[in-house]
């Protein structure tokens, strides 16, 4: 039979085969054998179930059976009959079983038992066959169809903006450097500089930090655009929430004001994670049933008061709060954590950046809705942001979600070339190298907006995971570049 007859588990169990012969291929996830029957739990990757296989040692030879051990990959033929047993309703009476690879029980991590978090990211390569990573990776692969779908019926044109770049949009310097010079012994110039004159783009170029800028020229001419790729930043950070390569989505609209960005940004949210509880039911249920086993281990004050599937419904169901920084800033200087002393960072100033505990105060105890803050200080926002008649804030805009704080952070941009040029000045950002940038403002400038969302950080929070190394299939993190 042709390998691309074979029937899907997820298939098998949705639809009725009951008396027909099937071809079911995947890999053992166990084993077990009595006097006179051996039973195969099979999972091929398309659901968080696995589909049983029922050999007969009569029928199949016991020596192939032996090899059919944890993680072995097979092809069965066989039989769908009504299953005896309790939690699936048909099972595959073997007639044929073929090993197309073999795995060493002694030699093949990835056994029958639970395994850390950390165990499995040091076997990435095999940690998508475990339920948790199987379901985590599904979840994502329906989000990032959710992006493209939501943005395709919405008009908006898919821009693939460019990896290698010689712009730094976030300001930030932490840019990883792309060269082909060779690094032992690069040229050197008059001044015993580097000599990128000689380099391959000759001049100096860096992964992308983000495809706002270019989203932002082309917007200019599309009117509604979004870019979906990765970007990089080299911030040797260790912690749960940061990765050196992550994917981000960014859409930049023409003829957008802050409040239209804002609009957007709460319905584009609340779409995708209703696509996700709509099309991942079983994964969800599955990574709900997981986040709630973990939140037993952490102490009662950091246990979040919703579920997994509570906070995406309360994501999808309740209408965003929308705040100004000053406000938010009222309400945490005002707040107990506050004058008890129980935030890390103490809210005192106007003007300080908001942290995380901050965020999550304002959605979980303080609104118990999504929240949006705008207006932030212009001191602590990117030069891009279009400032306010008050001189002091900018029209942007960070959304805070449950459990993670800030998820997407945006703004309107500033269309006005000589309030760009007199901000650029103030944070020292060459004209002469953003050129290609200001010409957008020279000829037929307009008013436009846009935000960013890290795609991991919608996967987090969709999944439920704590760490953001869980939610890309080869995490890129300082002293980590395996696989």
């Amino acid at each position: 039979m042709s390998f691309n007859k074979r029937i899907k588990i997820k298939h098998l169990i949705e639809n009725t085969y009951t008396g027909e012969t099937v071809t079911v291929m995947g890999w053992v996830r166990t084993r077990r054998s009595n006097k006179h029957v051996t039973f195969i739990a099979l999972n091929d990757g398309s659901s968080i179930q696995n589909y049983q296989i029922v050999a007969d040692p009569e029928k199949i030879n016991e020596e192939l059976l032996k090899k059919a051990n944890t993680g072995a990959c097979l092809k069965i033929t066989g039989t769908v009959v009504a299953s005896q047993g309790s939690g699936q309703q048909s099972e595959i009476q073997a007639d044929r079983i073929e090993i197309l690879g073999e795995a060493d029980p002694d030699k093949y991590p990835i056994q029958p038992k639970k395994h850390s978090l950390e165990f499995l990211r040091e076997n990435a390569h095999l940690r998508v066959r475990t339920n948790t990573f199987g379901a985590i990776f599904r979840i994502r692969h329906h989000l990032a169809f959710a992006v493209h779908q939501y943005f395709h019926q919405k008009g908006f044109c898919y821009l693939h903006s460019p990896i290698i770049t010689a712009s730094d949009a976030e300001g930030a310097g932490e840019t990883f450097q792309v060269t082909t010079l060779d690094l032992k012994n690069p040229p050197r110039d008059e001044n015993n500089a580097i000599n990128f004159k000689e380099d391959f783009f000759e001049r100096a170029t860096n992964l992308t930090v983000s495809g706002q800028l270019e989203g932002e020229l082309a917007a200019l001419a599309l009117s509604e655009i979004y870019t979906f790729g990765p970007t990089f930043r080299a911030e040797n950070s260790n912690t749960t929430r940061h990765l050196a390569e992550f994917w981000m989505i960014e859409p930049e609209m023409a003829f957008y004001d802050a409040e239209d960005n804002q609009n957007l940004a709460e319905d584009f949210l609340q779409y995708i994670i209703g696509f996700a509880l709509e099309n991942c039911q079983e994964d969800l249920a599955f990574l709900d049933q997981r986040a709630a086993e973990e939140e037993k281990n952490k102490k009662a004050e950091q246990r979040s008061e919703l579920g997994l599937l509570e906070r995406l419904e309360f994501v999808t169901k309740n209408t965003f709060v929308r705040i100004s920084y000053t406000e938010a800033l009222d309400i945490l200087r005002n707040s107990k954590p506050n004058k008890k002393k129980k935030f890390t960072y103490p809210i005192d100033e106007w003007g300080t950046d908001l942290q995380s505990e901050h965020e999550r105060y304002l959605v979980e105890k303080h609104f118990k809705k999504p929240v949006i803050i705008t207006d932030y200080p212009k001191a602590i926002k990117s030069f891009y942001m279009k400032q306010n008649e008050d001189g002091k804030t900018v029209a942007a805009m960070d959304i805070l979600f449950p459990g993670i704080g800030e998820i997407i952070g945006g703004s309107q941009r500033e269309e006005r070339l000589d309030k760009l040029t007199e901000r650029m000045q103030e944070l020292g950002i060459s004209q002469e190298e953003m050129w290609w940038y200001l010409d957008t403002r020279r000829f037929g400038t307009a008013p436009h907006a846009g935000f960013g969302l890290g795609f991991e950080r919608l996967v987090q929070f969709v999944t439920g995971m704590s760490n953001i190394r869980d939610v890309i299939p080869f995490p890129r993190t300082p002293g980590n570049a395996e696989f």
